[in-house]
């Protein structure tokens, strides 16, 4: 398989079944389709659709994907919930198409005649029989995925009860999800065992969780033993990992707040206390975007970098580009590309310093690429790469990023999502030699808040006001 498909196949399968459920929307609708067509070349032997008969089948398609939804046809699998999810895709397609023969009925279609009745009658019992069937198949694929250890999501229980031990078994039957429960950690000794033949490998104490996580590559932390002081000192352990951190519930009284928010995984509640918003179809939405608009944006500008990297090669000696190593999405280092700004010796002696007003390490060119922040536009190539987003918080060199952890609150959650070209930090006037608490407040409240809207307006304020700034030297 070709590496970047592989890449998206190995991404499509790790999310929760968040997009599981986009796909079945997607399948089903194929299917009912298919089913239409075919039921129509059988009884009128036309490879093309007349108009009433297309008018009929988007009637049919729009009612099933409304009953559907009303149906709860979409709620998690679950391996022994067969016969209870056939039971309200049978109920909901009825109620589909009796809607359409409703509808036909009271605008007098001039389609109910000859062969139509036996039509849609096939239709309703082929449509029936595709949508199970792909359903099977795929739940099929993804356990056969599963069984081959593709994408499984890596869990880690802090604490050990009766809702952990419930947790893991309902993971273990929920194979559309891909996540997996490796162990737990406990400060009680011993393995502790509260139901039956249940059996999870105790990995160590709490003390340990961050040297655990870090071993075992794990993806999220579920905090399933009650207790506020638990969650602060798991929180504290991991404050270094960009990782997941979620509280196990076992009630659903719990209310959304600033910090917090109800959540389901696999049709488990949970309260999601630290979790990066890009999963699922998040995830491939802002991937889409930030590749098409980076292509889009070099393609616009490709004149203006051919003249400035004529500039920089005019002003000193050396290549045009500057390659920095920089710390991105989940503490991956990755090279990010600027226009050379200063003689390739600027930091022979020095090393790496932070840029501070009246310094002159910059060419006169180079200055002006700062001021206007036109040294940032190769970081497109770098987000058509996946290296990095349109928009995110900026990222840092490791370096200042092992400094920073330990004097900055939650510094490493800003690594939560992938590192941008430009901020909510950098539109509000938080960059360069700035109060680097408040940038990381302006970075956790944008990872907070999230949306394809919200990326929009920063975008679109970074073209208004972001491109000269008076910190940027």
């Amino acid at each position: 398989m070709p590496l970047g498909l592989g890449n998206i196949f190995h991404g499509l399968f790790k999310q929760y079944g968040h997009t599981v459920i986009l796909l079945l929307r997607f399948i089903d609708i194929v299917m009912l389709f298919g089913a239409a067509w075919i039921s129509h070349y059988f009884w009128l032997r036309q490879t093309g659709i007349d108009q009433d008969y297309r008018i009929v089948i988007a009637l049919g398609i729009l009612a099933a994907i409304i009953f559907f939804e009303i149906g709860q046809v979409y709620r998690p699998w679950r391996n022994d919930a067969m016969r209870g999810e056939i039971a309200r895709i049978v109920r909901a397609w009825i109620f589909a198409i009796m809607s359409v023969i409703s509808i036909v009925a009271l605008i007098r279609l001039h389609f109910w005649f000859g062969s139509s009745y036996r039509w849609i009658a096939t239709w309703w019992g082929l449509g029936l029989l595709l949508v199970l069937a792909a359903r099977s198949l795929l739940s099929l694929s993804l356990k056969w995925l599963r069984s081959r250890g593709w994408s499984q999501g890596r869990i880690i229980l802090v604490g050990l009860n009766q809702m952990a031990v419930a947790v893991s078994r309902q993971l273990n039957a929920s194979s559309w999800a891909g996540l997996q429960v490796i162990g737990y950690v406990d400060d009680r000794s011993g393995n502790r065992h509260p139901v039956g033949d249940f059996t999870l490998p105790r990995l160590g104490k709490l003390q340990d969780l961050e040297a655990i996580v870090t071993r075992e590559a794990i993806d999220e932390v579920w905090i399933a033993f009650p207790g506020e002081s638990l969650a602060d000192r798991a929180q504290y352990q991991l404050r270094h990992l960009p990782v997941s951190i979620r509280l196990v519930i076992d009630c659903f009284a719990f209310k959304q707040s600033k910090f917090l928010s109800l959540n389901t995984v696999a049709g488990i509640p949970t309260l999601d206390y630290s979790v990066s918003p890009l999963h699922g179809v998040n995830r491939y939405i802002k991937e889409i975007m930030d590749r098409l608009f980076a292509l889009i944006l070099l393609i616009l500008v490709s004149p203006a970098l051919l003249v400035i990297a004529i500039g920089v090669k005019l002003s000193s000696k050396g290549p045009v580009f500057y390659r920095q190593e920089r710390v991105g999405w989940n503490n991956r280092s990755f090279t990010m590309l600027k226009f050379r700004s200063m003689p390739v010796d600027a930091e022979a002696k020095s090393g790496a310093v932070w840029a501070k007003p009246g310094e002159k390490r910059a060419t006169r060119f180079g200055g002006f690429l700062r001021r206007t922040s036109l040294d940032e536009l190769p970081q497109l190539i770098n987000v058509l790469k996946g290296d990095m987003s349109l928009v995110g918080p900026r990222p840092e060199r490791p370096d200042f990023v092992e400094v920073f952890k330990d004097q900055v609150p939650n510094y490493m959650k800003k690594h939560m999502v992938k590192a941008g070209i430009t901020g909510w930090a950098q539109v509000n006037g938080w960059r360069g030699d700035t109060d680097l608490n408040r940038r990381i407040e302006h970075d956790l409240y944008y990872i907070q808040h999230w949306s394809v809207w919200f990326d929009l307006e920063i975008a679109l304020r970074t073209v208004l006001t972001g491109f000269i700034n008076k910190n940027a030297y």
